[in-house]
């Protein structure tokens, strides 16, 4: 297994002193995805909860929608030139009722860890359809328990304290309980991994329950969150316009800026319970 962090030298300049020290840096490393045997993508990925990432990023695609969909995870050996595993390589073997991906899905080139749809097929690909629907998703939330959302999910991350260096994605009950936080040097890793966890462990679709990403609030992020079943996403920062279109079109509900007891809610406001507008 890859390592999470890694230690490189540094020269620290603070208040005009300066000094040699260690420094620890979140691990970035590629990922080929493979599907049956047959390679679909490469991502950079930090190390860690590969099997969820491999499997949500199906989820997210529209491959899979249960845990009855997979027959198997597992990391290819043979992977280096003397035959050894980098534990870079990942396959997902689907049942036998499941076709394989579509043609369309796979990347012209590697999946960056900013930027899961660069390398798309076909912008049709992107709008893919969701087996559920999040508009008929009864949740309902208050803006003070949105309000409690970032500081559990930040006390969460673990490997932010060492690095600074990743995002965070959290998922939520109805109630504010965190179910699951996962953290990678991608978004978008981060939140396909959380969905594969989910998925694995029969949750999906994610019926009453609230997303929580350290960053902005992208179209991608906004399409993951509908594939999963998940009727509200959460962002600490901004949304795009075309993350708010989808969210309007889907029914999902779209917070963005959720800073302590401020925020915008974008889409789906009907989830929010009523709040005094003066």
């Amino acid at each position: 297994m890859g390592r999470v962090t890694v230690g490189r030298p540094v020269l620290r300049v603070r208040d005009g002193v300066i000094s040699r020290r260690p420094d620890k840096l979140a691990a970035e490393e590629p990922m080929e995805i493979r599907v049956n045997g047959r390679p679909l993508t490469v991502t950079m990925r930090t190390p860690g909860g590969d099997f969820d990432l491999a499997v949500g990023f199906l989820v997210s695609e529209g491959v899979v929608h249960s845990a009855d969909d997979i027959a198997g995870v597992r990391y290819c050996a043979g992977a280096t030139a003397d035959g050894g595993n980098t534990y870079n390589v990942v396959d997902v073997g689907l049942a036998a009722h499941v076709p394989p991906p579509d043609a369309s899905l796979e990347r012209s080139f590697y999946t960056t860890s900013s930027c899961g749809l660069c390398g798309k097929a076909s912008l049709e690909a992107v709008r893919t359809s969701s087996a559920w629907s999040v508009a008929e998703d009864t949740l309902r939330v208050t803006p003070e328990l949105l309000a409690l959302l970032p500081e559990r999910l930040r006390e969460a991350q673990r490997v932010f304290d060492s690095t600074g260096g990743l995002h965070a994605a959290g998922l939520f009950g109805a109630e504010g309980t965190l179910l699951c936080v996962r953290e990678d040097v991608g978004r978008h890793n981060a939140v396909d991994k959380v969905i594969g966890h989910a998925l694995r462990e029969g949750l999906v679709p994610l019926r009453n329950s609230m997303l929580m990403v350290s960053g902005r609030a992208s179209f991608e992020l906004v399409q993951k969150a509908v594939m999963a079943g998940i009727p509200l996403l959460a962002a600490v920062s901004a949304p795009s316009s075309l993350a708010v279109d989808l969210a309007d079109d889907n029914g999902l509900t779209l917070v963005g800026f959720l800073r302590g007891a401020s925020m915008n809610i974008y889409s789906g406001t009907d989830r929010i319970e009523p709040v005094p507008v003066g």
